[in-house]
């Protein structure tokens, strides 16, 4: 007899989404995603320090906020590859907005950051409580590759300043970058440019020929190795990310002063819509790379719980990382536990190995970056959209340029807006299409021909597409002219079998034309109206102004009531014979055939 392991409720999944994707993890999934999280431990490192003094905080909240956050959005998220911690986005808002209200770096500043996360948290909890997460729909292929390709370069371009040595003033944008780069030249420190240099080609020959060998922790290794050598040998002074701080992140408490909380309101609903785009747009690149499903809910939960949590923790706001979830899908990461183990050992390595940092030069840091930033511009979609459609081409266009140009959030925003206005534009042009019998058709087939021959009298027509109010005006210009393409054509059947929705713009302007057609001695046919849109017509009386007795629900049925309506002094000079009733006609009056 065998026994088979009782599968888990959905709910309890639903309370417990890491139930999901641990029957994934397998003997050969595991070395993955510990090499992959050990290497994002040691990246995040030098990032931490840096995120936390551009956020205006002590260096050691930086690493602090890539611990907790990372293993709580990686247990309660959707993502496979998703990493959450500080970003230099979040923190550059945190800072505009914090540094009006308290001395950078104090007390009560550090105070405020982690108020600020929890709150940030219980909206994100909320959103996601709330189904929200659909919100992620708005964001479309287009905008996420132009979005990540952007950011791969903007990556690239902030990591110039380690790569070469240069004092690039922090906080420059692209263009100064480029510009300072070529007018300081001469300034370029060749030692730190060769140990990024090394890094990077490191990283790219053990990725190519030694593929079972964690390539970044590689390249870092060389890079550090012949830093160490260059200013033993030659006192290079090649600069270092310096020691660091041995000690797990310590308890803490946000503010529960509803004056605080006052305060810091608007500056939590800006963050969180922020963080949340961030992180969903983070998730939906990543999960066309490889194929994974997103739950845009889950997410919101995901990123909720890891601020809420963080907060207790010494956290400030923490969103998905391009940085380091780029480098852990390169890396190989196959499930969550990447980011659990990334977490987890930069715990350890905080408490063990922190001191060692001042031997890790930050242009080795630089250079696996470069490599980070190249993965990230997905060259196969861009040329695929560039090839298909102007209108996506247009969209990636623009996300890519906003963000190289304009605030993240700000670019995520333009690209979605952008999206939204082409998708309204489309869906106010519903497609109407001039139908007529064909005549090779033993049945009643319809078909899409300008060559054959339409009844003089009768116009069919389908639309495919809402009637909705954005579409009336283009609707009723069509009928417009098609009145002044045949004047003759007064009665009009309208095939709808392809109208999944209407509003009462749309009723009503269908109630408008059955009016004027009856003002021009002919009628407004209805056929194949889907039930929604009936329920929507009846409940509006709409269907009585149209005329109930000119509904149909095919074609056929249309047609033999509609055909003795038409003006048969017309029909009886008329040879084009398009319907079946033209032409049993003419078998029973051979007067007309000779007419």
């Amino acid at each position: 007899m065998s026994y088979e392991t009782p599968a888990r409720p959905d709910w309890l999944r639903t309370l417990f989404p890491f139930l999901s994707w641990m029957s994934l993890i397998s003997r050969k999934s595991l070395p993955a995603d510990l090499s992959a999280g050990l290497t994002g431990a040691i990246v995040v490192l030098p990032q931490g320090v840096a995120f936390a003094t551009i956020a205006g905080m002590p260096p050691e909240y930086g690493l602090y906020a890539g611990i907790v956050p990372a293993i709580v959005a990686a247990l309660f998220g959707s993502s496979w590859h998703l990493v959450s911690g500080p970003t230099t986005a979040a923190s550059l808002v945190l800072f505009s907005s914090l540094s009006a209200l308290a001395e950078p770096g104090s007390a009560q500043y550090v105070k405020l950051a982690l108020t600020l996360a929890m709150m940030v948290g219980l909206m994100e909890l909320a959103l996601g409580f709330f189904r929200l997460g659909s919100i992620v729909n708005f964001i479309s292929h287009s905008v996420v590759i132009g979005f990540t390709a952007g950011a791969g370069v903007l990556i690239a371009a902030n990591q110039i300043k380690n790569f070469f040595g240069l004092p690039i003033p922090r906080g420059s944008q692209i263009y100064e970058i480029l510009l300072y780069l070529v007018t300081h030249i001469n300034a370029i420190s060749w030692a730190v440019a060769l140990v990024a240099a090394t890094t990077l080609a490191s990283g790219i020959l053990v990725r190519k020929f030694l593929p079972r060998i964690p390539y970044m922790i590689a390249a870092i290794l060389a890079g550090s190795l012949l830093s160490v050598g260059l200013n033993l040998e030659f006192g290079a002074g090649i600069p270092t990310v310096g020691a660091l701080p041995s000690s797990l992140p310590p308890l803490s408490a946000p503010s529960f002063d509803p004056a605080v909380w006052s305060q810091l309101a608007s500056t939590a609903l800006a963050m969180t819509l922020f963080a949340l785009t961030e992180a969903l747009s983070i998730s939906r690149a990543l999960a066309v790379r490889s194929g994974q499903h997103i739950s845009g809910n889950q997410e919101f939960i995901g990123q909720g719980l890891s601020n809420i949590a963080g907060s207790f923790f010494s956290s400030y706001v923490a969103t998905g990382s391009f940085n380091r979830s780029g480098l852990n899908f390169d890396s190989g990461a196959k499930t969550p536990l990447a980011a659990i183990v990334a977490g987890s050992a930069l715990a350890l390595i905080v408490l063990l190995v922190a001191p060692l940092a001042i031997y890790m030069p930050n242009a080795a840091m630089a250079g696996v970056l470069m490599l980070v930033a190249y993965g990230l511009i997905d060259q196969h979609h861009i040329r695929q959209i560039l090839k298909t459609s102007r209108a996506e081409s247009a969209v990636l266009l623009v996300t890519f340029f906003a963000t190289l140009f304009l605030e993240l959030q700000e670019a995520i925003l333009a690209g979605v807006l952008l999206s939204l206005m082409l998708y309204l534009n489309r869906t106010s042009h519903p497609r109407i299409l001039i139908r007529v019998p064909d005549p090779k058709s033993g049945s009643r087939k319809f078909t899409t021909n300008i060559n054959l021959p339409e009844c003089p009298q009768l116009r069919i027509i389908r639309i495919d597409g809402s009637l909705f109010f954005g579409a009336v005006n283009y609707f009723q210009e069509m009928l417009r002219a098609f009145e002044g393409q045949n004047p003759q054509q007064n009665f009009l059947a309208i095939d709808m079998s392809g109208v999944n929705f209407i509003d009462i713009a749309g009723a009503e302007a269908l109630c408008q034309e059955a009016k004027r057609f009856k003002t021009r001695q002919g009628e407004l046919f209805l056929i194949n109206v889907k039930e929604s849109v009936a329920e929507t017509l009846h409940h509006g009386g709409y269907d009585e102004d149209i005329g109930l007795q000119n509904f149909f629900q095919s074609k056929t049925q249309a047609l033999r009531n509609i055909y003795p309506q038409l003006d048969q002094a017309l029909c009886a000079v008329c040879n084009q014979q398009v319907f079946v009733e033209c032409r049993l006609r003419g078998r029973t009056e051979p007067q007309d055939e000779a007419a």
